[in-house]
């Protein structure tokens, strides 16, 4: 039951986005999107710098969860270049 929770929210998200900011043809401007996708970013490397290196820095032994977050940082980098 909580699988549904981002796919019922995902739906009602895109609803009031096509609704309250689509305008007469419905399209959602590049320029809100862009404003969401940074928020969401935000959230996502705020949790990640936050609570999940913590931990794994309490359960790992010596560097590894840095190392694993350089090479995280680096394989994004990575593949942030081969696409463009």
């Amino acid at each position: 039951l909580s699988g549904l929770a981002e796919p019922v929210g995902a739906a009602i998200a895109y609803v009031a986005l096509r609704f309250f900011v689509g305008g007469d043809s419905g399209a959602i401007p590049s320029q809100v999107m862009g404003v969401l996708f940074g928020g969401v970013a935000g959230i996502m490397v705020y949790i990640s710098l936050d609570e999940l290196l913590p931990t794994s820095r309490a359960y790992g032994k010596g560097h590894d969860s840095l190392f694993g977050l350089v090479a995280g940082m680096l394989v994004m980098a990575l593949s942030l270049l081969l696409m463009r």
